[in-house]
């Protein structure tokens, strides 16, 4: 995700745990290829990469990992946060080892025949080979590394099912039971370990739906890397997902201007925040962006479950210039906190009426958090109705109002 995009080692993690450390974040993940053991650019047969292909037995691959995979979530810990490592569970590489050492039927199957896409394979957790093996990574990873977060990915299209093993009479009979069993194993590794925060990813949101929303606490709702395009999905989110779950990953880079920052961080400031991106190469006064928008948010997120949306400018569409998205944090009965998050995106004009009916009279906005050339607030009480200016394109705020 605009950062190390499979090929972490402790070269490229170290300056990445002191970064993240330095703005605050609580939690380190370390993402997809820790276990890839093959040299970087290295293709299989396919023309994978060996992240890609090759996983399924979760042990790390010590060329990345001189000092051991150890090293690096000590050094995490010692920085006061928690590790965590990415998990593509269901899915088994054709070129992994594991790939050889289950037997058919503990994964999908069509005509009696082993399914792959994309160079892997799809486990069946209802065989019993399929779930001991996971129940064995998972029980090994915290249990032996002390791992404390695992971030669920799923990245195949496996099709409409699978028709064994026996006694299933159809591809989506067979694709439901996995289904169940993948949700009754979720529910036992948390029950086997209740402290472990597990996230569901799948590709960016491409599990959302209530049967995992009701299980897992963080769920990712996207993959999109352009912070132009990001603001949308954030503004959109809580019509599928809660708040308190929406984790929206941003990506602050190099390359941004002062305002981009801004517009970046804005877009996770309603959710959870999932910082990639390489805070590591920001400068200094780029990275004093970031800590502004981590330390906004710590103040307000506690009030996150209490969170009701609407949308005064009307639900966002894709390519939409300017787009709003108003949060009410309930404190107590009769008193409250409400925040509205503003974006402009290119080409639209500086100054936007934002018609907002439901705020209680005598209330009064603030900017919250911004970057960039200073923002302008002119709230009519009477109408009800705030004048706002976003001196630059792609720019972004967070108002309160109260």
């Amino acid at each position: 995700m605009n950062s190390l995009t499979g090929e972490p080692s402790t070269a490229a993690l170290l300056p990445l745990v002191e970064a993240a450390a330095a703005v605050g974040a609580e939690y380190f993940c370390i993402g997809a290829g820790w276990y890839d053991a093959e040299p970087p650019g290295a293709r299989g047969p396919g023309g994978a990469p060996g992240w890609w292909d090759t996983l399924g037995e979760w042990k790390e691959a010590k060329p990345r990992f001189p000092g051991d995979l150890t090293e690096v979530l000590e050094r995490i810990r010692g920085a006061g946060m928690v590790p965590g490592l990415w998990l593509e569970p269901e899915v088994v590489g054709v070129r992994s080892p594991v790939a050889a050492a289950l037997p058919d039927a503990a994964f999908f199957r069509r005509d009696g025949v082993r399914l792959a896409e994309w160079g892997r394979h799809q486990l069946d957790l209802r065989h019993p080979a399929a779930r001991t093996h996971l129940d064995t990574v998972v029980d090994r990873l915290v249990g032996d590394y002390g791992v404390g977060y695992l971030k669920l990915d799923y990245n195949i299209d496996i099709g409409p099912g699978t028709d064994g093993p026996d006694g299933t009479d159809s591809p989506g009979d067979g694709l439901l039971g996995h289904n169940r069993a993948y949700l009754d194993w979720l529910d036992a590794v948390l029950a086997r370990h209740p402290t472990l925060v597990l996230e569901s990813c799948a590709a960016g949101g491409s599990r959302t739906d209530h049967a995992i929303l009701s299980r897992l606490p963080i769920h990712s709702v996207t993959d999109q890397q352009d912070f132009r395009l990001l603001p949308a999905i954030a503004a959109a989110a809580p019509n599928a997902v809660t708040p308190e779950q929406a984790a929206i990953c941003v990506h602050p880079l190099p390359e941004h201007g002062e305002a981009e920052l801004g517009m970046t961080m804005v877009s996770a400031l309603l959710g959870r925040v999932h910082l990639s991106g390489r805070p590591d190469l920001l400068t200094s006064s780029q990275l004093a962006v970031v800590q502004r928008a981590l330390d906004t948010y710590k103040t307000y997120r506690h009030l996150l479950p209490t969170a009701r949306s609407r949308w005064p400018l009307g639900l966002p569409g894709w390519r939409d210039g300017w787009l709003a998205r108003w949060l009410a944090l309930a404190v107590t009965a009769t008193d409250g906190t409400t925040l509205l998050a503003l974006w402009r995106r290119d080409s639209a004009p500086a100054v936007m009426s934002v018609p907002i009916p439901w705020i209680p009279e005598g209330h009064r906005p603030r900017v919250l958090f911004a970057a960039g050339p200073e923002p302008t607030l002119d709230w009519d009480d009477g109408g009800r109705t705030l004048l706002a200016v976003l001196p630059a394109e792609r720019q972004a705020m967070l108002i309160a109002f109260t």
